[in-house]
């Protein structure tokens, strides 16, 4: 088998001078034929540079990378406190500069060049596994509720999996029976070569996977912030107020990252352009919130607040509650329902409201359709028209400027690939277990035709994640959070310490840009707070 060569920044090689200056971080060892420097399921494991011979990377026993001299070992989980999804073996006898992690975290901060080459590097690595179905393994029915929250919950997160589905995969039936699991106990994921877990909670499976855990501090305890929402606006929240010194804790239900997080690509966000994914613009935020200091949990559903002795109480759905001196609300908003008969049978077995690596792989070459005429759906139509066979872009409005940027429109109306129907909307959704196709309506005409189509992604706005403020905060008649109104600062909602940015907040724009900046003024505002 031939060196796995570069993919997209991947498997940089260093050259000698670069390895003399790494090697004051670790130390050059031999390596024996067949030895494991790293295992699957490994936790905290160190970083490799090979300088002789060659090392394979196996997932599931078999060799998906081959490296040989200048190519170094690890992946993003490396950076993030996750298990590593893979193991490393040396395939012949050579050496190795091996560097422990504790020294890799002084190397990267020390060298900057270093770790924005590794950064780089364990970002791209974790989409090829991604898209390799490397990682985990969840076996389930894709009739089952349960199948499709492990897979969102995967996919939000940037964990890397495959899924076995019970319908229709031969290996399947195979696999429960050798693991002697009835299919009634499914869906069932299995990790780390031998662990299962069956029917695991969100929580279980964060657990087990390295997610950030949620904070333990009593409820005696005061921090300076806490922020609830790991969207683009509370990252920048947790990541300015841990680097200006507050005692800082940042959790989110579901996934860092908020909508934003399922962008494929976001081409208009400033300092990156060549487009940036959401996913990736979230994890480096979250690598920069452990970076200095912000403590972070994954998921954690905020249920109440309350105001108790000159401080806030944010209770979570465990029974547990955290106090601070100030707090950030970001929770976002989640995308609106169509109002089309039947559409909860079809959610998750046909209806998405997120395009990532996952519902791309699982519509390859099959026509797509597209319910929306903002930034969200311009930019799902452009990643998904790379997978499917067509994809059909269905539109309320007349006209795409109404609510697109221009630079989507200007590469819709290139795309060979993707077909724009102006003034038409969603009327009827029809299959019996799974979507099979989508009658619409021309708003123009009246007529009515029907597309094939297993998948249909709905972007038609979003509703604020209030709910759990009970009335304690004032918003506005649409339900946003009001702010600055009054004798209150700029963003500050009618409690005095209490803030609300990005797209929960009344009149926000709604953008990733305007969001991270909101972010940071917030933190700024909460000193201010503080001071008074």
């Amino acid at each position: 088998m031939q060196e796995t060569p570069d993919l997209h920044g991947a498997y940089p090689r260093l050259d000698a001078d670069e390895i003399v200056r790494l090697a004051e971080y670790g130390t050059r060892r031999p390596t024996r034929s067949d030895e494991t420097l790293v295992s699957e399921g490994d936790h905290d494991y160190d970083f490799y540079v090979v300088t002789a011979g060659t090392v394979a990377v196996l997932e599931s026993g078999e060799v998906i990378r081959l490296h040989g001299r200048g190519r170094f070992i690890g992946e993003l989980g490396q950076l993030t406190g996750q298990p590593a999804f893979f193991t490393a073996v040396a395939q012949d006898p050579g050496e190795v500069v091996q560097v422990p992690i504790a020294r890799l975290r002084e190397l990267i901060v020390a060298e900057p060049w270093f770790g924005d080459m590794v950064l780089r590097a364990y970002l791209v690595r974790r989409s090829l596994l991604i898209e390799l179905g490397a990682g985990l393994r969840i076996v389930g029915s894709r009739f089952s509720t349960d199948t499709r929250r492990l897979r969102d919950f995967a996919a939000r997160n940037r964990l890397p999996y495959r899924w076995i589905d019970l319908e229709d995969d031969r290996e399947a039936e195979s696999l429960l029976c050798q693991l002697n699991i009835p299919p009634h106990d499914t869906p069932v994921v299995i990790l780390f070569g031998d662990r299962i877990l069956r029917n695991p909670s969100n929580a279980e499976l964060a657990r087990v996977t390295g997610l950030p855990a949620p904070d333990q501090a009593t409820t005696e305890e005061v921090c300076d912030l806490i922020v609830v929402g790991a969207g683009p606006a509370g990252l920048a929240a947790a990541v300015y107020g841990a680097s200006e010194g507050l005692d800082t804790v940042l959790f989110d239900a579901i996934a860092t990252g908020g909508q934003a997080g399922t962008s494929s690509r976001i081409e208009n966000y400033l300092g990156f352009p060549g487009g940036v994914s959401g996913g990736e613009l979230a994890e480096r935020a979250v690598i920069q919130c452990r970076k200095f200091g912000a403590r972070l949990g994954i998921p954690v559903e905020a249920t109440t607040l309350e105001s108790t002795d000159g401080s806030y109480a944010v209770r979570r759905a465990d029974g547990a509650r955290a106090r601070a001196r100030s707090v950030v609300i970001a929770t976002g908003a989640r995308y609106r329902r169509l109002a089309v008969p039947g559409l909860d049978r079809f959610e998750g077995q046909g209806v998405y409201y997120a395009a990532t690596e996952v519902e791309a792989m699982a519509c390859h070459k099959r026509p797509v359709a597209i319910v929306g005429g903002g930034n969200s759906a311009g930019q799902a139509a452009l990643f998904l028209s790379g997978h499917a066979s067509v994809v059909r872009l269905f539109v309320r409005g007349g006209d795409l400027a109404e609510s697109m940027s221009r630079y989507l429109i200007d590469r819709i109306e290139r795309n060979k690939a993707v077909e724009v129907y102006l003034r038409t909307q969603v009327r009827e959704l029809l299959g019996d277990r799974s979507l099979e196709g989508i009658v619409v309506e021309d708003g123009r005409t009246g007529e009515r035709h029907t597309f094939e189509t297993n998948d249909l992604f709905v972007f038609i706005g979003a509703d604020p994640c209030v709910a759990w403020l009970a009335g304690n905060v004032d918003l506005d008649e649409k339900g946003y959070v009001r702010t600055g109104h009054g004798d209150a600062l700029p963003l500050e909602t009618n409690l005095a310490g209490v803030f609300a940015v990005g797209d929960v907040r009344s009149g926000s724009v709604k953008r990733v840009a305007s969001a991270v900046g909101e972010g940071s003024m917030a933190v700024r505002l909460v000193h201010e707070h503080l001071a008074r």
